[in-house]
């Protein structure tokens, strides 16, 4: 069986190299991808086992409330007969030296030195110094430097009193002392969190506890096990992951199509081979066998080979998708990228389990070739050209379930009946291929004279191995038109809404990288001092909170509703205005966004309980607005309402409308003024949209990414196949050149074949392109991330990347030409 598997199989690999090392490339950037991207998202979500919980000792239990808790709780708390300990926190961000947002950890530095010294540092350098100052990780700085720091708005630096080795805890941070952090973050009275800390020998019954304490504390506080919040980010994150790791199947899809091709060819090149092995008493199984094995090599190496480069990739990969992470969700320094072996069998396997399945046909066609079949090399492409009619129906049969599965609501939260739907067009795709390619053989191909006729008729002469490439090239390019189509769809519908929407003259936010779980605040003197310069009419305040609604990330925020009357901003999708913005200014509604909507299925006129510093008030839904700024959702109220609740309250955003007539350049310069020394960013109207648009490509920079190297695998492909169809036409090419055949004129066939392909992949990739699209703005998006896009054709876009695609892959067909160019004809028909 070994010398079988040699000879029959590892030689001709090695005989026929540049097919191999093509089809092996094709597999191994596949499994590269997956990889990449699994343990890529993995790191960029390292961090949500965040820096907040760092320094949190033997804690098991927090309590929290949006807007912070009073410090009465505290007290109250610690006057009940327990063995359990408190320990407060108040919990923000800074600004380091203007470049990136670390976690900012208030703390009783006397009461948590031991576990600061359990960090790294010794428990006396905690305790005996004296001075007002911070403690850092090791990479933030040394002890004694003085480290610039930007806290909401306000630019401050503090010394360094010691260090936390950072190679012993999870990112950066900063800790600075309870009091200090009240006074800096404005707090007064407030605190944000409370951990507590059970004695060993009930750290097994934190359910009970939880229960037990529940009584203790006000409505609209929230108490549970520590680590539930890590939980529950993964959770948010599930969908993102998922479409990112399905993505990233795409390269490995077009893969498929490359490994059947190849193992094809063999069947059909090593026929006469099968023959002879049959004759003397080879068997069915062994002969399906032996190239499933050949198969199994391409899926055991090339998947080998995956996992190394995958984790090169990776490295990259982190950066982009982190910033899609921390653009859409939550704040994340990406850990460093490990090496997983969970994702490494998954993606190994991957690629060996798509290896073996699309080399099955193949494979099982060679266990059927009866031995005196076996010279008669035209017969599978003869029944091929005769079952073209009957795969168009059974394309049209395809296309059809696709509509069906779109139906299926999602499961588990996630779109599989869109997937299954996505796979049902790629498959109908490929079942036309074999007629789009006789179709333009016959009625195209003669257009461009002899040499296109020629090409023409021995695609359609070869429909087993040419529709192969068709139908890889196509899945690369409807992949990418589809792709295309859903972000220009996005891009285009956000920039209608944004045109909408954003109608004030000014807009001020905390400098410093945004963040969907990082609000920031501007101090309310600022927003007085611009409120009264000449010219103001209006400074609406919008202050923003991140909190959780049936165990999801959502973001509650409060507006002026008097100023939304007046300047009519939020149009809504469903419910009146009128009676949205009456209700909301006298207290008993609020508005969602559509996102909230789909995520928690509420409607008009349903009521929801939004827990509100202590307590826990309920709220008419009087309206359902569109918003494509977070995935998460919004819950808004008016911002007087909210102020009774949380007196607290400076806006992490302020919008400033203009009288007509005024100069705006010296208005922004009174505006820069008026928050001097203050770190704060004005944007105007337009660019204002110009940063929309900046965040919204850096978010979508991973798929096309992932779309690239999908293209980059398709026309690899087609060099690599065309090139194994060249070395089984020799005896084709031989003959021409003795009829008189130029090596231009074989040349040209070569490339006109190159050309024909890319022409019937792009016109099947566009119509298939275009369908999926469908799938995936109306399907997959509405069911994963509840965000309503109107459909949009980017034309410009398409055409310049199609037109790219096709002039990569006629270059693809320059090294098979010269190779077929430099044929010896004599020495072809010797063979032969």
């Amino acid at each position: 069986m070994m010398q079988l598997f040699q000879r029959f199989i590892l030689r001709p690999l090695w005989a026929d190299r540049g097919r191999t090392v093509t089809t092996l490339l094709s597999i191994t950037l596949g499994v590269s991808v997956i990889f990449a991207m699994d343990l890529a998202a993995e790191a960029a979500a390292g961090s949500f086992k965040s820096s907040m919980e760092t320094v949190s000792g033997q804690d098991d239990i927090e309590i929290f409330a949006t807007g912070g808790l009073p410090v009465a709780v505290l007290a109250k708390l610690s006057l009940l007969p327990y063995p359990i300990r408190y320990s407060p926190r108040i919990e923000d961000f800074a600004i380091v030296n203007s470049k990136r947002a670390v976690p900012l950890i208030g703390v009783d530095i006397f009461a948590n030195a031991l576990e600061l010294a359990n960090a790294g540092q010794s428990e006396s350098e905690f305790t005996q110094s004296g001075e007002r100052g911070i403690f850092t990780t090791t990479s933030l700085g040394k002890k004694g430097d003085l480290l610039r720091l930007q806290i909401n708005d306000q630019p401050l630096s503090y010394k360094i009193l010691g260090t936390i080795d950072a190679s012993r805890v999870n990112g950066d941070f900063i800790v600075m002392d309870l009091e200090d952090a009240e006074a800096v973050t404005k707090r007064t009275g407030r605190i944000d969190r409370i951990l507590v800390s059970l004695p060993e020998n009930e750290k097994s019954n934190v359910d009970s506890w939880v229960s037990k304490l529940q009584s203790q504390i006000p409505p609209g506080a929230t108490i549970r096990a520590i680590g539930a919040r890590k939980e529950e980010n993964r959770k948010m994150l599930a969908a993102f992951r998922w479409n990112l790791r399905v993505l990233s199947y795409i390269a490995l899809m077009v893969g498929a199509f490359l490994i059947y091709n190849t193992i094809s060819v063999s069947v059909v090149r090593r026929r006469a081979e099968i023959g002879i092995i049959r004759a003397i008493g080879g068997t069915r199984n062994l002969m399906t066998l032996a190239f499933l094995t050949e198969a199994l090599v391409f899926g055991i190496v090339g998947g080998g080979l995956g996992l190394v480069f995958g984790r090169i990739l990776a490295e990259g990969a982190v950066q982009l998708v982190g910033l899609t992470v921390q653009a859409l969700y939550v704040s994340s320094t990406a850990a460093p990228v490990e090496f997983n072996f969970a994702a490494a069998a998954l993606s190994l396997g991957s690629g060996i389990a798509v290896s073996l399945l699309a080399a099955l046909a193949p494979a099982m066609e060679a266990g059927q070739i009866p031995p005196t079949e076996a010279m008669a090399r035209g017969r599978i492409d003869t029944q091929l050209q005769l079952a073209s009619s009957r795969n168009l129906q059974h394309t049209a049969g395809l296309i059809v379930l696709a509509g069906l599965l779109c139906l299926l609501p999602p499961i588990f939260g996630k779109p599989f009946g869109g997937y299954l739907a996505t796979l049902a067009l790629v498959a109908a795709a490929s079942l036309s291929a074999p007629s789009l390619i006789q179709f333009g053989a016959k009625y195209l191909a003669g257009f461009g004279g002899v040499q296109s006729l020629l090409a023409g008729r021995s695609l359609a002469g070869a429909l087993r191995r040419s529709s192969v490439l068709v139908a890889a090239l196509a899945t690369a390019i409807a992949m990418m038109t589809s792709v295309g189509i859903m972000v220009g769809s996005f891009r285009e519908t956000m920039l209608t809404w944004i045109d909408s929407q954003i109608r004030a003259d000014f807009y001020l936010r905390p400098a410093g990288l945004a963040a969907m779980d990082r609000h920031p605040t501007i101090s309310e003197e600022v927003a007085t001092r611009i409120e009264a310069l000449p010219g103001v009419e209006v400074v609406d305040r919008f202050r923003a909170y991140s909190i959780r609604y049936n165990g999801l990330a959502v973001t509650l925020a409060a507006g002026d509703v008097q100023a939304q009357m007046r300047y009519g901003r939020t149009a809504l999708k469903s419910g009146n205005q009128q009676d949205a913005l009456r209700g909301m200014l006298a207290g008993e509604a609020v508005i969602v966004s559509e996102p909230f909507s789909e995520k928690h299925g509420v409607r008009v006129g349903d009521h929801i309980t939004v827990p509100l510093g202590t307590e826990k008030p309920s709220f008419r839904i009087a309206g359902i607005f569109r918003d494509f700024s977070s995935e998460n959702g919004y819950i808004i109220l008016d911002h007087s309402i909210v102020k009774k609740y949380l007196p607290a309250d400076e806006p992490s955003n302020l919008a400033i409308y203009v009288a007509e007539g005024i100069d705006r350049k010296k208005l922004r310069t009174q505006i820069e003024a008026a928050y001097a020394p203050r770190r704060i960013v004005v944007f105007e109207n337009r660019s204002l949209r110009n940063e929309a648009v900046r965040i919204f490509d850096q978010t979508f920079a991973v798929t096309y990414a992932l779309e690239a190297v999908a293209i980059f695998v398709a026309v690899m492909g087609v060099a690599g196949a065309m090139l194994a169809l060249i070395i089984d036409r020799r005896r084709e090419i031989g003959l021409l050149r003795f009829l008189g055949a130029a090596a231009s004129q074989i040349r040209g066939i070569i490339l006109f074949e190159a050309a024909f392909i890319g022409l019937f992949s792009q016109f099947l990739g566009v119509l298939s392109g275009g369908l999926l699209s469908l799938v995936l703005i109306f399907v997959i998006n509405k069911q994963s991330f509840g965000w309503t896009i109107e459909f949009h054709m980017p034309v410009l876009a398409l055409l310049s990347a199609l037109t790219f695609v096709f002039i990569a892959t006629v270059i693809a067909g320059l090294y098979p030409a010269r190779i077929a160019t430099r044929l010896n004809p004599i020495e072809v028909m010797h063979e032969e």
